[in-house]
């Protein structure tokens, strides 16, 4: 079967920039489970997804326009130490998550940490770089009504929600 839009795939992958290992599936030994053509990917890695069956593995070059997109200067904020997990172990230079007033959240840069407030980059992280993966299709099905309804895959042995 061949991976397209609302079938489920199993995969492993590892992923470096600038030759760097930056994380890895195998490293938790748990495939990433993803329903195709919803959004959970950046979309050069969904695109080379396209079309694959179990078994195939491939190099994926991912440039920041296909990837997180191009960093953009003047995207700083300073933002209330309340809407942090953990405030008071920021850094500068750390990676963390910051919840936003509207709901949801967004992987932000600390640039600077102060008394009540923290100076974040609202850039991802990747912005701007290329990515590299090393993938490996272990699975590839349809996708069930229900997580076509819900817009993301079941991973075996996952609660229902």
């Amino acid at each position: 079967m061949k991976a397209g839009k609302d079938k489920v795939i199993s995969l492993h992958y590892t992923l470096t920039v600038d030759g760097e290992k930056v994380e890895s599936s195998l490293d938790r030994n748990e495939p990433l489970w993803i329903l195709l053509g919803h959004g959970q990917l950046i979309p050069g890695l969904e695109k080379a997804l396209e079309g694959r069956e179990a078994g195939e593995n491939l190099q994926v070059e991912v440039t920041a326009a296909e990837g997180y997109g191009e960093r953009q200067e003047g995207m700083t904020q300073r933002v209330p130490k309340k809407y942090f997990q953990q405030a008071a172990k920021l850094k500068p230079g750390m990676t963390t998550v910051l919840a936003l007033k509207e709901g949801g959240h967004r992987v932000v840069v600390v640039q600077k940490v102060g008394m009540s407030t923290v100076d974040v980059d609202l850039n991802h992280p990747m912005a701007g770089k290329t990515l590299n993966f090393d993938v490996t299709v272990n699975e590839v099905r349809d996708g069930t009504e229900e997580e076509i309804a819900h817009g993301h895959a079941h991973p075996p042995g996952a609660e229902a929600h």
